[in-house]
């Protein structure tokens, strides 16, 4: 598995290197993982924190993360 802030810094650069912006999309997906969303990535939610799943989602493009209007 590749290293938590290998893949943090990947996930900056989908967002433009705004860290707030990723710590709200992060926050909004590991809600939805917790409340019975399925992992867009193949990772277990019992053997891993929500949160780390949404930041491996962002990573490897599988969520498109943009500001709200």
């Amino acid at each position: 598995m590749t290293r938590l802030e290998q893949v943090t810094a990947k996930a900056l650069e989908r967002v433009n290197h705004d860290r707030y912006l990723l710590s709200k999309a992060v926050g909004k997906r590991a809600e939805e993982l917790n409340a019975g969303a399925m992992p867009l990535v193949d990772m277990d939610i019992k053997q891993h924190k929500a949160t780390d799943i949404a930041i491996h989602e962002i990573a490897e493009g599988k969520l498109k993360v943009e500001l709200e209007s």
